[in-house]
């Protein structure tokens, strides 16, 4: 399935855009990667918690009417995309050194943060993949890792963008398709890997940033001689059973385990061909960073055939339980499951709904969903629940305590187009009924309980793919969006709405804040372009 690592099988280009500013001086100590996001942001998620949560407060709940757009970036020079009629932001940018780095497929932009401008961009020629969408860069000194959609890590100079390495990972003929930002821990460039299409197996990778040698491997179904290959029928159905990894993670540097969700099941809706609960495929598992063995599992939606690609991030917090101090991670799951584990052990706090659903009859002892067997999906069609949320980011503030995520209710029918006793590939299919409502919940990760909602307006009804990302301060603050182009802050104990603006399109990447020359930005993508906002002087 892998291919060795090679020389060109693609055309790149990296080049200055207009005029040429200086010259960055880029270099990111891998010791600074991941700590609290203040002057730059240095991985998707801005630390590796995934609480997406910032200490900054000088933008609050008093001023923030003032706030006032200080630059914008325009994408030009891109064209439609596969699926795609113009270029949509869907990653978070990264900031190191006054530098920012956003992409799209087969793009990368290093941009000034004082004004925008382009200090140059990386172009690539794809040989397949999906162009659904690209998440980000990861950088680790003054190298900045960026994933094509034919599966290629790319390392580019991140002061020049020049190509400086290449590895490919995954077939692109067999549809695996990459849209991640990777993981940089230590010496570690984490990958995943995305594709539903043709039955094959996910797995995680881990390069060594300087050599782009491979370290490990882990696959997200078992292989011969494992104990979890109980699950499966046979050894032939879990290597062509999915879980793929097209998420990043988090990590916890004291247990030095990464949390990384599993996407779901193949054949994706047609689930009679594999009887079981098909481990590690829709779960969070827990890994060693430096081996990538399994530490542990939860496995969120046993035998899934609903698509409920478990890949919502898993955000790690502390809290105080039952008077005594716990590390714990959780995560408003897909399958409209609200968890949180005990990050050591993966041992189940609470396992909750969070939108209405009636399809599992109770939990296992070990805490996972239960579903009737009636919901699967049929030739004349079952109703289930819609996509509950997806890949957009939560947040997690620990001064309210609480978890935040833009989610949906409401319904959708399931069919199965394949009934044969080994199917294969999507085997099925599903659309949305009647009316579907977006709403923003803050939730109490300890009960699993809604402390409060908004129902957004929804005038066209909501869409499959539930966002916008979330972040959160100490400031009170909880900045999103809705569908209707506003950018919207919330207070985060309350949620009432203190301040929004409309801007071009919907906010679709993930949204970041930093101090810059003494004043507190926040920045997120929208659409084709890149929006500054800061106070005045």
């Amino acid at each position: 399935m892998k291919l060795a690592s090679g020389a060109c099988a693609a055309i790149a280009t990296a080049a200055l855009a207009g005029a040429s500013p200086a010259v960055p001086h880029v270099s990111l100590d891998p010791n600074a990667i991941g700590k609290a996001p203040i002057t730059s942001w240095t991985t998707f998620n801005g630390d590796y918690s995934g609480q997406r949560y910032s200490t900054l407060t000088q933008i609050a709940p008093a001023n923030v009417n003032q706030l006032a757009q200080q630059w914008v970036f325009k994408i030009t020079g891109v064209g439609a995309q596969r699926g795609a009629p113009v270029p949509v932001i869907k990653c978070t940018p990264l900031l190191v050194d006054g530098v920012i780095y956003i992409t799209i497929p087969d793009h990368v932009w290093a941009l000034d943060v004082r004004t925008g401008s382009p200090l140059w961009r990386y172009d690539w020629v794809d040989h397949g993949g999906h162009l659904v969408g690209q998440r980000g860069v990861g950088i680790w000194r003054s190298t900045v890792f960026f994933l094509t959609p034919d599966n290629w890590l790319i390392a580019l100079n991140a002061n020049t963008g020049r190509e400086l390495w290449r590895r490919n990972y995954a077939d692109a003929r067999k549809q695996y398709f990459s849209t991640s930002a990777p993981l940089i821990v230590k010496n570690h460039v984490i990958v995943g890997v995305g594709g539903d299409a043709m039955d094959m197996p996910g797995f995680l990778d881990s390069f060594d940033p300087e050599t782009g040698d491979l370290q490990w491997t882990w696959w997200s179904t078992p292989r011969n001689g494992d104990p979890a290959l109980k699950t499966w029928p046979n050894e032939a159905t879990s290597d062509h059973g999915g879980g793929m990894t097209w998420m990043p993670g988090t990590y916890d540097p004291e247990l030095n385990l990464l949390y990384w969700p599993t996407g779901n099941t193949n054949p994706v809706f047609a689930g009679q061909g594999r009887p079981g609960a098909n481990l590690w495929t829709e779960a969070i598992v827990a890994l060693d960073l430096d081996t990538g063995k399994l530490k542990w599992y939860f496995q969120v939606s046993p035998h899934d055939t609903h698509d409920f690609d478990n890949t919502t991030a898993p955000i790690l917090f502390d809290q105080v339980v039952d008077g005594k101090p716990r590390k714990l991670v959780a995560q408003a799951a897909r399958n409209g499951f609200f968890i949180t584990l005990d990050r050591v052990t993966g041992k189940y706090l609470v396992v909750k709904p969070y939108v209405p659903l009636d399809y599992y009859s109770g939990l296992s002892q070990e805490g996972e969903p239960i579903p009737f067997p009636d919901k699967d999906p049929t030739v004349g069609g079952s109703i289930n629940i819609v996509n509950a949320s997806n890949w957009p980011a939560p947040a997690y503030n620990p001064q309210t305590g609480l978890v935040y995520v833009n989610s949906v209710e409401g319904k959708a029918i399931y069919y199965l187009t394949d009934d044969s006793k080994e199917p294969s590939g999507y085997g099925g299919t599903g659309m949305s009924i009647g009316y579907s409502q977006r709403v923003l919940q803050a939730i109490d990760p300890l009960t699993g309980n809604a402390v409060w909602k908004h129902a957004y307006p929804n005038l066209n009804n909501a869409p499959t793919t539930v966002g916008p990302s979330i972040l959160t301060t100490a400031s009170n603050l909880l900045v999103t969006g809705d569908d209707q182009k506003n950018v919207i802050i919330y207070s985060a104990d309350k949620g009432d709405v203190l301040w929004h603006h409309e801007v071009g399109a919907n906010e679709s990447g993930g949204v970041i804040t930093y101090i810059l020359d003494g004043k507190q930005y926040v920045l997120f993508g929208a659409g084709d372009s890149l929006y500054a906002w800061s106070l005045p002087q």
